[in-house]
């Protein structure tokens, strides 16, 4: 049985951990409310960008001289998949549903016969798949978004799978992340962004159709020319932006829960320190009444 030092202890070092998990569910909330505005923001600029993609697709679509960054390569042989993740812990299941996707993904590939390459961003990706896929993987960023996710880091990326997809490394990349819904609730989503995705293709022909013909000045050959590199760049933009405020809300729900966790450990420890010392009173009660009855 514990003694009431110990308890003490126990106690004292649980209250400050409280402490430490109420301060950074704050500084979560804060960030949350940033990032929450600035996906709000990119989500239409990214759906309009698809729309726009999806009516040029259904013009080129079938002809000799479409893209590859459009049609892809004609072949399925090589995926290149991109894992976006934090590069910091404590914040709930965030970054184990990322990684148990990729997982998934890499072994339907693997049993496919594919060829696989891995872009992981984050040290939690790296970490978390370095022991089973380290061989599969081709690079690993880290400290993306430190202070403020920009564009720039988004087209850095974007330029590094151009370059991987210019020299022939893969045919199909996708990126897993997760996309954000509210503080409690996140979505680990697989999107494809080379080639354009078939099914935005179809849904955003629909659309257009719906709203409209579209006339392009200059030809559609010069306009994505221009246009499909940005769009992979907005599209990387956006999944890093949902992935930032999936991760503020996972880290502001689990440092809540932890919060609340400690409150009622802290209540069961002062209760069992109340029982002791309780105890330990009357033990002393009872010696000293003894003693005088001996006498």
């Amino acid at each position: 049985m514990p003694s009431l030092k110990d308890l003490r202890t126990r106690i004292r070092s649980v209250r400050s951990t409280q402490k430490i998990t109420s301060a950074m569910k704050v500084v979560a909330a804060s960030r949350l409310r940033r990032a929450q505005e600035q996906v709000e923001t990119a989500r239409p600029y990214g759906q309009r960008m698809e729309r726009v993609l999806g009516s040029l697709a259904a013009r080129m679509a079938g002809l000799p001289n479409a893209p590859p960054l459009l049609v892809g390569t004609g072949r399925n042989e090589a995926h290149l998949i991109v894992v976006a993740t934090s590069d910091r812990g404590l914040a709930g299941g965030f970054n184990a549903s990322i990684l148990r996707e990729a997982r998934r993904r890499i072994r339907e590939l693997e049993s496919g016969g594919k060829r696989i390459l891995i872009l992981i961003i984050g040290r939690k990706g790296r970490d978390g798949l370095r022991r089973d896929y380290g061989r599969l993987i081709h690079d690993s960023l880290t400290e993306v978004g430190r202070r403020h996710l920009s564009f720039d880091e988004a087209k850095n990326i974007a330029q590094r799978i151009l370059v991987l997809f210019q020299d022939g490394a893969f045919d199909v990349c996708t990126i897993i992340f997760n996309r954000f819904r509210s503080a409690m609730t996140q979505i680990v989503t697989v999107q494809q962004l080379i080639p354009f995705p078939l099914e935005a293709e179809e849904a955003a022909a629909t659309a257009s159709s719906a709203a409209g013909v579209y006339e392009f000045e200059p030809s559609e050959e010069e306009i994505l020319d221009e246009l499909l590199p940005q769009n992979l760049a907005v599209q990387i933009y956006t999944a890093l932006l949902e992935n930032a405020a999936s991760e503020q809300g996972a880290r502001m729900t689990a440092m809540d829960n932890a919060t609340r966790n400690a409150g009622e450990m802290i209540d069961r420890l002062t209760l069992n320190y109340n029982r002791t010392r309780q105890a330990g009173i009357t033990k002393e009660l009872i010696e000293i009444i003894s003693g005088a009855e001996a006498l």
